[in-house]
């Protein structure tokens, strides 16, 4: 069993005892004892101890389970404060409750504690779950007084009245901010999440983004510069009686400074009442969530974070056995500069900042520097805070990333919200970052949306891609002398493209997102992108991978089951297709081949000519018709031909005769015989034509290959890769198998092997 710190501090203190079987727990002074499979039970234990040692009551002046007057018989307060040690008068009643209670729970509990508390006539009531605390002065205010009187804290013992805060700085005059363990830091983030949601009174996103900002001032608030006994502003004040205002005032002067410092994320106001702000404070007020373990905190809001992005929000996170495989292939360290062009909540990014943790923890051992001095916080964190870049399009999980790179420990000042798809250069006049430069990034991780569709009528900035252009095969446009792109060379000359001039209407995004990643990279850059299967197999997709071959060196391309993403929400197969830039030189090198090998085979006898010749001769045939017609016109003919001989051949003749023969040949045109065979014919033709076609295309991709250097492609199929369809864990995940086999292939493609496996 998990014992919470307060818990074990009482065990320390002999004031508590748990059985070896960790089945009850006995209170020393009281002489009872309780079971602990009543979760309610360890919430009680912790209350207990806290009311001793930190507020300072003696053991003997607290009771279990007192009996509540004026109520039925079997109904007992979980903990009483007397102001005496004759326990006479009573002064503070405690309500607890399970760590799991919902808000609607918690709220109830409140009620009862009130009933309580007004029966007992207590000063002051205390409802806990451990995860939430919500203080009020009862005494002197009316029976449904629930706001005026609510308090920051309970007294400490010897004190007339409660304080003016709770928490402050080094805990002088008051209490510290407590380190959480990750089961009850998930916990708040999930209750907290709840109580905004309210059972479907607010939007799950909505609540979720309102969450985001809230965690982000008291992230802020905790490292605002304090002197000792100062006290946190991210908390209920006594002067917060008046129905909040004081409180939403100070939380909403901390998110103006983080507005000012990332305006193009914090653009929306925050949209609680100061009952839903109160509330939220409440479960987060206690903790520390700077000094957390870093590993902690991250994999609570991870777990939290993985309950949310599903289903409708699924397109916004990766599972995290895909990241890591990604990041874990990749030759990563903290002189790598890296971009998520779809970042969604991060988790690529945080993968990527891990791993260098995890290296720079490496060097620690290994003596290069002591761990956790500032030379092994400089070498992950200034990776975090120069090297890491994201983008994102929606504003609410772009503050979600932020949130979660902040929760890791920084990194967050270079994710923006924007189109990924836009200009970079527009990106960084709008966003006013400097760090988004073309051909500045060494890798780009990243998993683009899926079929949502960029229309040149509403982005006009479709018309700026290659593959958002209308592309023509080769052999079509050299037969129909059709107007292609040409690109620069230099020295005067270009290059023909198999792209016409004529934009697309529309465009998917994952296409897209494949030549913007280009863009990014630096030359002998590494892009690791999640796609659609379709990308690979579709024929009508294949002028997207001929744009890749010349652009790319692919290093390898990892299969995914079909249930990937099905937890999710999302059904469609995908790969991992991981590639490595070309510079220029070499792009135009294979894109000039290819050009040369068209003029060549189009030239050729056997070629284009045999071609042009073929579909020459098939008009020709269907022109002249089947036998019948062509007996019909030779009839005309010979009619024509021997009238003329006798010199009765007139214009009007003439005339009539072809008219005659036309509509001889109309009328059988229209018969199944005459149907018959044009189907034959075109048929014949057409078969004969694409089997020239497709030798054609043969004899192309034949010169072509011969004259680009070959390579080897590292190829993998997981099927097991650490989850079902549903999302639980199996035991086998081949990912990481797969990881440690391409990171080893990289290499060898980084030392220059042509045949790495060999």
């Amino acid at each position: 069993m998990e014992v919470p710190e307060i818990v074990q501090r009482g065990l320390d203190a002999k004031l508590i005892a748990i059985d070896a079987d960790q089945k009850s727990v006995s209170y020393r002074a009281q002489n009872k004892k309780y079971r602990l499979s009543d979760p309610e039970e360890i919430v009680r234990a912790g209350a207990y101890v806290a009311l001793i040692l930190d507020y300072g009551y003696p053991a003997d002046q607290l009771d279990i389970e007192f009996p509540v007057p004026h109520r039925v018989p079997s109904l007992t307060a979980d903990i009483v404060v007397f102001k005496d040690r004759a326990r006479k008068t009573p002064y503070i009643v405690v309500e607890c409750k399970r760590e799991e209670a919902s808000k609607g729970e918690l709220d109830q509990a409140v009620e009862q504690g009130f009933g309580y508390a007004n029966s007992l006539k207590a000063e002051f009531m205390w409802m806990t779950s451990g995860i939430r605390n919500d203080y009020f002065k009862v005494a002197g205010f009316g029976g449904m007084e629930r706001a005026e009187n609510r308090e920051p804290d309970i007294p400490r013992f010897g004190k007339a009245d409660v304080a003016a805060a709770r928490f402050t700085k080094g805990g002088v005059n008051g209490f510290e901010l407590k380190v959480v363990q990750e089961t009850e830091l998930t916990r708040k983030f999930k209750q907290a999440h709840d109580a905004l949601w309210a059972g479907g009174k607010r939007n799950p996103a909505e609540a979720f983004d309102e969450l985001d900002k809230l965690i982000f001032c008291k992230i802020w608030d905790e490292r605002a510069p304090r002197k000792p006994g100062e006290p946190y502003d991210f908390q209920v004040f006594k002067s917060d009686r008046d129905k909040g205002d004081d409180l939403k005032r100070r939380v909403q002067a901390i998110y103006e400074q983080g507005r000012a410092k990332d305006k193009e994320v914090f653009q929306d106001d925050i949209r609680l009442s100061n009952a839903e702000l109160q509330t939220v404070v409440g479960y987060l007020a206690d903790t520390n969530l700077s000094e957390t373990d870093l590993d902690s905190k991250g994999r609570a809001f991870e777990t939290f974070m993985t309950g949310f992005f599903r289903g409708e929000f699924g397109q916004y996170f990766t599972p995290r056995n895909i990241v890591k495989f990604i990041v874990d292939a990749l030759p990563i360290t903290n002189e790598s500069a890296v971009i998520d062009t779809s970042c969604g909540s991060g988790g690529f990014l945080l993968h990527a900042l891990d791993k260098v943790r995890r290296q720079a923890d490496a060097m620690a051992e290994d003596g290069y520097f002591t761990k956790g001095d500032r030379q092994h916080w400089k070498h992950w964190h200034d990776f975090a805070e120069n090297n890491l870049y994201g983008i994102e399009i929606s504003e609410g999980i772009a503050r979600t990333a932020k949130m979660n790179m902040i929760i890791h420990d920084d990194g967050h000042t270079n994710v923006i919200s924007h189109d990924g798809l836009e200009s970079i250069d527009a990106m960084r006049l709008a966003t006013g970052n400097q760090g988004f430069i073309p051909e500045t990034f060494d890798f780009i991780i990243t998993n683009p949306p899926f079929g949502s569709k960029v229309k040149l009528a509403e982005k006009s900035y479709l018309q700026n891609y290659d593959l958002g252009r209308k592309d023509i095969d080769w052999v079509d446009a050299k037969m129909n002398n059709v107007r292609v792109v040409q690109k620069d060379a230099g020295n005067g000359e270009v290059i023909r493209l198999t792209f016409t001039e004529k934009n697309r209407d529309q465009q998917t995004t994952e296409v897209l997102f494949i030549e913007q990643c280009h863009r990014f990279l630096k030359p002998g850059g590494y892009m690791a992108m999640v796609i659609p299967d379709s990308i690979l197999t579709n024929s009508s997709m294949q002028y997207v991978r001929n744009w890749i071959e010349e652009h790319w060196r692919i290093v390898s391309v990892v299969s995914l089951p079909q249930f990937a993403f099905a937890a999710n929400g999302a059904g469609v197969k995908s790969s991992v297709l991981f590639l490595k830039k070309y510079d220029a030189k070499t792009t135009a090198a294979i894109q000039r081949i290819k050009e040369q090998a068209q003029d060549k085979l189009h030239d050729a006898k056997d070629g284009g000519n045999a071609l042009e010749k073929l579909i020459a001769e098939k008009k020709l045939v269907l022109k002249r018709g089947d036998a019948e017609c062509q007996r019909i016109d030779a009839e005309m003919i010979a009619k024509a031909e021997a009238l003329s001989e006798q010199g009765t051949l007139t214009p009007a003749i003439r005339k009539a005769l072809k008219a005659e023969a036309e509509a001889a040949k109309t009328k059988h045109m229209e018969t199944d015989a005459f149907a018959q065979w044009k189907a034959d014919t075109n048929d014949d033709y057409n078969e004969r034509i694409e089997n020239l076609r497709e030798a054609l295309n043969d004899k192309y991709l034949a010169e072509v290959k011969a004259r680009v250097s070959d390579y080897e492609i590292y190829m993998a199929i997981a099927e097991d890769i650490g989850y079902d369809a549903t999302g639980r864990p199996t035991a086998t995940n081949e990912l990481e198998a797969v990881a440690g086999e391409l990171s080893r292939f990289i290499a060898h493609i980084e030392a220059g092997a042509t045949h790495p496996f060999v």
